[in-house]
C-alpha cells in the first residue's frame, strides 16, 4: 500500500476511464485523521491487492478533490468502471471500508 499522497493529481478525465474496481482516496500526510485511517485501510485492503488504489492529496482549489465534493478529509471514493459507487468519510473502522470494497469488487 502507498505511503504518502501524491501531490500530482490524474485528470478527472483519467479517473473516469478507468476500468474495474479502483479506490481513490483524498487527504494530506500531515492529517491526523488520515494517519489514523491508515492502519484501517491497510487492514481492507490486504486481501485486495489488484485494486488500483490512488492516494491524492487534497486541498482548496485541486480539482479533483473538488469535482468529487470531498468536504473532510479522508475520504475514500470506490469506483467502479469510472463510476462512483461508494463512499467513505473518516473511516472509524476496517468494516466499513470492506461494506464499500465488495461493492465494487463484486461481479
Amino acid at each position: 500500500m502507498k505511503q504518502s499522497y501524491t501531490p500530482v493529481e490524474p485528470p478527472r478525465s483519467d479517473i473516469d476511464a478507468l476500468p474495474g474496481p479502483t479506490l481513490v482516496e483524498f487527504g494530506t500526510n500531515w492529517c491526523g485523521h488520515c494517519k489514523a485511517a491508515q492502519p484501517l485501510l491497510a487492514e481492507a485492503l490486504a486481501d485486495q491487492p489488484d485494486l488500483r488504489h490512488f492516494k491524492v492529496e487534497d486541498g482548496s482549489g485541486r480539482p479533483l478533490g473538488r469535482s468529487f465534493g470531498v468536504k473532510l478529509w479522508p475520504t475514500l471514493v470506490f469506483l467502479k468502471d469510472g463510476k462512483e459507487v461508494g463512499r467513505v468519510v473518516r473511516p472509524g473502522n476496517a468494516d466499513a471500508i470492506r461494506q464499500e470494497l465488495a461493492r465494487v469488487t463484486s461481479a
